[in-house]
């Protein structure tokens, strides 16, 4: 049996016993000078960072990205440059509300994080498991996060203060539609797709600009539980997206997604009777065909959770030459905040951390100093601590400079215009919805809606009869028999059909086919 390594102090002292504290005799006290017995616990005492406002339970895998068709025409990113190109990505996965040791199966939104390690440094997408969010401009987004959190009397998840928001805002009933749909709860990870939500900018070698959609579509085929299964679930193991992950890689299942993009011409964004930049809204595939651009497929089990997926610093603020924002009031306030709350999080230098480091461009800036700075940046030559400088320090390369972005008009704190259509995108994914989804549907919403006051029950049916007035309907009815204690026939997804599997739906409505 070969010897095995020494253990040692955090500064490199060999340890005589890992078992036993320094005492008085056999009985104690124990002596304040057992200096390795302190380090112990004043490090387990730091163990755990402080957690994720939002997406703080999550799951995560590393694996490549693969180029299977041509998009140079789109965006000179490298990472697209050729076909059969791989660039190595590390994911994470989540859901939105509920703290890290939430259960994996609730209904809830997921996330679909991706950090591509591109040669031209980090390109992050961090997305979603649906194409729309619940509201339009982050203003209202530390208002929208309250309401999915803990009441501050109960410490109770608050179905009143949720319903209460989505009623006085209408824009989000196309992404409360989705999440009270079968596509609420996703049976893992790996069976649903994942968006770039956003609307993002790609330009090509000639400097044009495009608008862009990213999609990526699962190839596992989508999966689902209803209420009922994921209740019974739950009851047996609140880590079933975990497992099923770490054990479908470990038996050399890899998960694999398509990657599509939808490409709007930069002119096109003045002529579409919808905004483009609305993240409440998606652009139908009749107009907007998903173009194939590679194959995602996630083959790897992170040797350390912690340092890989915990560690994780997803932000969309992580863009490449090629690939850039768009006048989304969402996104241009997530560039912000994700990098900002990491800061917060993990520490001054983050991004230096294994999971956020960089691997094929070489790091080269004038951030100094602060905690964690753990690591030389001084690029060989400590004199070049500022810039401008003589020391030949690192200077900005013009070429990666994007085109200019189109702008106009005078600066305001606009409101929804009275024209902002809310309703017919939601009524077209409704409308797609075959009586047994819709069927699901009702319950879904009576059971989320069952505490809510009588009030915000009646706003938000207000709100759903513009969407339909079947949809209100049904609603109603169920909340009315969940009310009366009638109890109806059980539903599970055995029987079902995926909204997402739908391939005759029109085109204006084909965003919801996939």
């Amino acid at each position: 049996m070969a010897d095995k390594p020494t253990l040692t102090t955090s500064a490199g002292a060999p340890v005589p016993s890992n078992e036993n504290s320094l005492t008085a005799g056999t009985r104690g006290p124990v002596l304040m000078q057992d200096y390795q017995l302190l380090e112990k616990l004043a490090h387990q005492n730091r163990e755990r960072i402080p957690e994720r406002t939002v997406h703080a339970k999550g799951w995560g895998l590393q694996g490549t990205f693969t180029v299977t068709k041509d998009i140079t025409k789109y965006t000179c990113a490298k990472m697209f440059s050729e076909v059969g190109k791989e660039t190595e990505v590390l994911s994470r996965w989540s859901t939105v509300a509920g703290e890290a040791g939430a259960a994996d199966a609730e209904r809830d939104v997921r996330g679909f994080s991706l950090k591509f390690y591109t040669e031209e440094g980090n390109w992050d997408m961090v997305g979603n498991n649906t194409p729309v969010f619940f509201v339009r401009d982050a203003y209202k987004f530390p208002d929208f996060i309250h309401t999915q959190k803990r009441h501050p009397r109960t410490n109770l998840r608050s179905p009143e203060a949720m319903f209460d928001f989505w009623a006085a805002q209408p824009e989000s009933v196309h992404q409360v539609t989705i999440l009270m749909s079968d596509r609420g709860i996703p049976k893992n990870p790996m069976h649903m797709n994942g968006y770039g939500s956003h609307t993002f900018s790609m330009w090509n070698a000639a400097g044009e600009r495009f608008w862009v959609k990213f999609h990526f579509k699962t190839q596992q085929g989508h999966e689902f539980y209803t209420n009922a299964e994921a209740e019974k679930l739950i009851g047996k193991t609140r880590e079933s997206y975990q497992e099923d992950l770490y054990n479908a890689v470990e038996k050399g299942e890899y998960p694999k997604w398509t990657l599509y993009i939808q490409v709007m011409p930069e002119e096109d964004a003045l002529k579409t009777p919808y905004n483009p930049f609305d993240l409440t809204k998606v652009w139908p595939h009749g107009d907007y065909p998903l173009i194939e651009v590679g194959v995602l497929e996630m083959n790897k089990n992170p040797d350390n959770y912690f340092q890989m997926v915990e560690n994780a610093a997803f932000s969309p603020s992580n863009i490449v030459p090629g690939i850039s924002f768009s006048p989304d009031k969402m996104l241009q306030a997530r560039v912000f905040s994700y990098a900002d709350a990491h800061r917060y999080r993990l520490g001054t230098h983050y991004e230096a951390l294994p999971a956020n480091a960089a691997k094929a461009a070489k790091v080269n800036h004038y951030h100094k100093d602060g905690a964690m700075r753990f690591f030389t940046n001084d690029f060989g030559n400590p004199d070049a601590y500022y810039e401008p400088n003589q020391y030949e320090g690192p200077v900005a390369d013009a070429g990666a400079q994007e085109p200019p972005l189109r702008i106009d008009g005078d600066m305001d704190r606009y409101g929804n215009p009275q024209e902002m259509d809310d309703f017919t995108q939601p009524r077209a994914l409704y409308e797609m919805f075959t009586d047994e989804q819709k069927q699901r549907l009702y319950t879904n919403y009576a059971q989320a809606m069952g505490p809510c006051s009588k009030g915000v029950k009646e706003r938000w049916f207000a709100v759903l009869e513009k969407v339909h007035p079947d949809y209100a309907a049904g609603v109603r009815k169920a909340c009315e028999e969940l009310d009366s204690d009638v109890n109806a026939v059980p539903i599970t997804s055995e029987t079902a059909t995926d909204a997402e599997e739908v391939n005759t739906a029109p085109d204006t409505v084909k965003a919801h086919a996939e």
